[in-house]
């Protein structure tokens, strides 16, 4: 099972103060827009999301048909394919994605410890 591109989204409570704090060890601004309290830094192949405002906790976040520069693949496994594959091995989903559409959809689980993990496809 692919799970696409890995981030971690980080719940910020002032987000120029963390932009300016990630660029200071080395991350450069990939995406997103920061009047609207959302960045994206990239350093290497590790990619962070900061977030201020839009939920509560970090969430571990996978893009399946992207690769770690936000590309889209060629070949990837339908986040509802692999929401299919974990609801058959039981696995709790605190929400999901519609299984009758295709394209972007997103889909969100929790690990044992209460991390949020959220799949999120693009495309």
């Amino acid at each position: 099972m692919n799970l696409g591109a890995f981030s971690v989204s980080l719940n910020v409570k002032d987000i120029h103060r963390s932009k300016a704090f990630y660029e200071n060890i080395g991350f450069q601004v990939f995406g997103g827009d920061i009047s609207q309290n959302w960045l994206i830094l990239k350093n290497e192949n590790c990619v962070i999301g900061l977030f201020q405002g839009m939920f509560e906790k970090n969430i571990l976040t996978f893009n399946p048909g992207w690769n770690q520069n936000a590309e889209n693949l060629d070949s990837f496994t339908d986040i509802r394919e692999i929401q299919k594959q974990l609801k058959a091995k039981g696995m709790k989903m605190l929400t999901e994605a519609d299984e009758t559409n295709e394209g972007p959809a997103h889909f969100t689980i929790e690990d044992p410890d209460g991390n949020q993990i959220l799949l999120d496809q693009h495309r």
